[in-house]
């Protein structure tokens, strides 16, 4: 079977003198978010023909590689009951299940009550996700929210749990959390407007007609999103706003939403803030002074006058802060590492918890009360199964409560993990994650899986993964690049890989695999890479750069039409990504460095690795079209015969197919292209 072809349309624009050209825009249906043109759902569809015919022979190991990774996974798996008031808490697979269910008992003694059954509500559809859920604070009542195909626009119901039954109040198109209001009579949530922005706070009380919910706030930026959410003491209801640079915070008395908002300080270009609170006492947790952030008090009746209480580090970045009544908690890293301490209110030495490894993730865990003296938390490593902990304050120790089972066999010590640290082209030191069993011979001959993100200043944590296990029995090293544009080494890790400095990313991804190369991991040809969404940008920036070094290349979601996506103010997520990567209709600049990158538009006749190419059509944050126009301008600029395979997810979204089982499958396939196009027995 013969790929498909796109036609090609001539289409141009103009920016700052310059003339683009964008032959396949036409694959952008004007109707979006809803895609009805025949031609382009006909072009969809027969690439995903052209994709079905092309793996066909490759299903044995597809089901091979599917029933490995399912086999991984406890089918009758089930969380650690918490406490939250006069209940347990717990969510439960049962086997074969694709989702969970919801459970609670009565601390004081009862039966199992199942509050929320995700498998009935799922039932006969393609495609399920549950978004916010919340249960009043008297334990009567439950408010979901579901998406059932994955344009990410939920819709909210109430239960009532004493008898099962739903209430008539159903509110479509939220984007939000949900919070109670001290008496429960109703609750905060925010709806989606027609560009997919959350611009509003609600409040919505039970029983009344949702189109009469009164709006607590409006934001005029359209750049900012709102949300919503309560302080540790459950005193105040938290109404924030703010895109990635800056933020601005209101507060209300829990027991009246509609009170006047309390503003706590005015929204201020490129400082960031959030707030918690104890008995009068805000905490602020602020980055005005440092990229790395510190922690200021103020009392509720001058929120804005700050006083500092933990100072800013060059080496500790204080990712978050979460307050309890006899001592609140840092949470950080440091050098990369995830760190977590305990602060007493009266003063004193933080107590810093100990963990066994020298690479780790850890961080809290589900820790609803206020008045709490063990703490939930979790742990793994890239060798070490996710492990839940109580962390006994009193005696500094911790308790082991759940260890992911893996019913299939697993053995740590058949594998061995590092960290190492690699100069890139600007002499910055690039930390890297990597796994590999044991006997790993660093001669180049092995294959070599190495995966990144590097925007956002989301940092890639080395983590546990059952899915990897698959590669690293069949020879591979698996490596995470901690490039820059994430936040791995604090805030200005991520700034210095953002807007003007957005290559850095790029470059310190190749400069890590040429490192690995030169140390023997692997060799060029040998390597496959992965990165989803905006890690697929990556993917196809050092496509372009370095198409030589990659021997196979999954892009899922990838977010490739860079400068048009910024060129157009209409999208859902635009006006909100200017502060990441640039406003190309104002700045010139912006526009020429945009240009100078976007993977679409640099396209050219060379020899491309195998790709792996994956869209969701109802995808709101990388739109169906994206993944679509690059596939098409590779297979008809690019030089070589290396195999190219687009894959469109018809009933789904940016997370690809729901479920947890039909998610494995979707995994199966990408491994089983990456070591078909490596050579490697299977």
């Amino acid at each position: 079977m013969q790929p498909p072809v796109a036609p090609r349309r001539p289409q141009t624009a103009t920016h700052h003198g310059i003339t683009l050209e964008d032959p396949y825009a036409w694959l952008k249906d004007p109707g979006y978010p809803e895609v009805k043109d025949a031609e382009i759902l006909g072009y969809l569809e027969a690439e995903n023909a052209y994709f079905e015919a092309a793996m066909a022979p490759h299903r044995p190991l597809i089901d091979r590689l599917y029933e490995e990774l399912k086999g991984r996974i406890k089918e009758d798996d089930a969380s650690v009951p918490q406490k939250d008031g006069d209940w347990l808490y717990w969510t439960a697979f049962e086997t074969g299940g694709q989702y969970r269910k919801w459970w609670r008992k009565p601390v004081a003694g009862g039966a199992d009550q199942l509050i929320l059954d995700e498998p009935a509500l799922a039932e006969g559809k393609e495609y399920f996700r549950l978004g916010a859920l919340a249960v009043s604070n008297n334990g009567r009542w439950l408010a979901y929210a579901i998406d059932d195909n994955g344009s990410e626009r939920f819709e909210l119901r109430v239960k009532d749990l004493a008898t099962g039954a739903h209430l008539p109040d159903v509110i479509p198109g939220i984007l939000s959390e949900i919070v109670w209001t001290a008496d429960d009579a109703g609750f905060l949530y925010g709806l989606a407007n027609a560009q997919w922005r959350t611009d509003n706070a609600r409040f919505h009380r039970l029983g009344d007609d949702p189109a009469n919910d009164v709006e607590l706030f409006k934001e005029a930026d359209e750049g900012f999103r709102v949300g919503v959410g309560e302080t540790s003491d459950r005193q105040w209801l938290v109404v924030s706003t703010g895109d990635h640079v800056t933020s601005e915070v209101y507060l209300l008395p829990a027991g009246d939403p509609l009170a006047p908002l309390k503003l706590v300080s005015a929204r201020q270009p490129g400082r960031e803030y959030d707030v918690d609170a104890r008995e009068g006492t805000l905490f602020i947790h602020t980055n005005d002074t440092h990229p790395n952030f510190r922690l200021c008090t103020a009392s509720i009746d001058a929120p804005d006058m700050w006083e500092e209480r933990i100072a800013p580090s060059d080496q500790f970045y204080m990712t978050g802060v979460t307050i309890f009544r006899d001592f609140f908690v840092v949470e950080g890293r440091e050098d990369g590492l995830d760190q977590i301490e305990l602060h007493r209110y009266e003063g004193g030495a933080a107590k810093r918890i100990a963990f066994p490894e020298a690479s780790y993730v850890a961080g809290l865990g589900d820790n609803p009360e206020y008045a709490m003296d063990v703490l939930r938390i979790g742990y793994e490593s890239m060798v070490t199964p996710g492990t839940v902990y109580d962390y006994h304050v009193s005696d500094d120790r911790l308790q082991v409560l759940k260890v992911q089972e893996i019913p299939s066999g697993y053995e740590a010590a058949q594998y061995a993990t590092e960290r190492l640290k690699i100069r890139a082209r600007d002499g910055t030191m690039v930390p890297v994650s990597i796994v590999y069993p044991l006997g790993f011979p660093r001669d180049g001959s092995r294959p070599l899986y190495l995966y990144a993100y590097g925007a956002y200043g989301y940092a890639v944590p080395p983590g546990f993964s059952t899915g990897r296990l698959s590669l690293l029995d069949r020879g591979f090293a698996f490596a995470i690049a901690h490039i820059r544009g994430g936040d791995d080494l604090g805030q200005q890790w991520y700034l210095d890989g953002k807007l003007e400095k957005r290559t850095n990313s790029f470059n310190d991804f190749v400069d890590v695999a040429k490192a690995l190369i030169d140390g023997g991991w692997t060799s060029a040809g040998r390597i496959a890479i992965a990165g989803r969404s905006a890690g697929g940008e990556l993917m196809g920036a050092v496509v372009n750069s370095d198409p030589e070094l990659w021997g196979a290349v999954i892009a899922d979601v990838p977010f490739v039409d860079v400068l048009n996506t910024m060129l157009d103010a209409e999208l859902p997520l635009t006006p909100g990504e200017w502060p990441e990567w640039g406003n190309p209709i104002e700045d010139k600049a912006a526009f020429e460095l945009i240009r100078s990158y976007s993977p679409y538009d640099n396209v050219a006749a060379k020899a491309y690795p195998p790709l792996f190419i994956s869209g969701g059509l109802n995808d709101p944050r990388v739109t169906y079209w994206e993944p679509a126009k690059w596939a098409a301008k590779l297979r008809a600029t690019k030089t070589d015969a290396n195999l190219l395979l687009l894959k469109t997810n018809m009933g789904a979204g940016h997370g690809g197919k729901s479920g947890r089982f039909e998610s494995l499958r979707e995994l199966a396939e990408e491994h089983a292209f990456v070591l078909w196009q490596l050579g490697v027995e299977a």
